[in-house]
């Protein structure tokens, strides 16, 4: 259902009950969390996306910290991304979906624990130079 249609689902509801009521609110909630699914989603592409363009010009630049400000950056981007993926479980309807869900946030959660691992290293390497 797209977002435009949540006035004109309450407004057909209106005068039905409580019944009416509840749905309305779960039309309501359900929309609120795409919203702020969208949002976490967006910040975590932002977030990577200028994370990319800094290391592509520390890069350049041949800046000794650029590896570990890529990975701190990536690691955040995967915090957004994994936030908007808990978001998301709030509004699952069936088991395939949940176990997609799953699956996606194993996966985040594997590579955000590699991303600070990597961090750990690159933060050593640099101590000992």
């Amino acid at each position: 259902m797209p977002y435009a249609c949540c006035y004109d689902t309450i407004k057909r509801k209106k005068g039905q009950g409580i019944d009416a009521i509840l749905e309305n609110i779960n039309v309501i909630f359900e929309y609120v969390v795409k919203l702020a699914i969208l949002l976490m989603e967006i910040a975590g592409v932002a977030v990577l996306i200028a994370t990319g363009i800094k290391g592509f010009i520390g890069w350049i630049r041949k800046r000794s910290d650029t590896r570990l400000k890529l990975a701190e950056g990536i690691a955040l981007a995967l915090t957004f991304k994994m936030g908007g993926e808990l978001l998301r479980s709030v509004i699952i309807r069936d088991w395939n979906e949940l176990l997609i869900l799953g699956a996606i946030v194993v996966l985040r959660g594997l590579l955000t624990f590699l991303i600070q691992w990597e961090i750990k290293n690159e933060k050593r390497q640099m101590k000992e130079m």
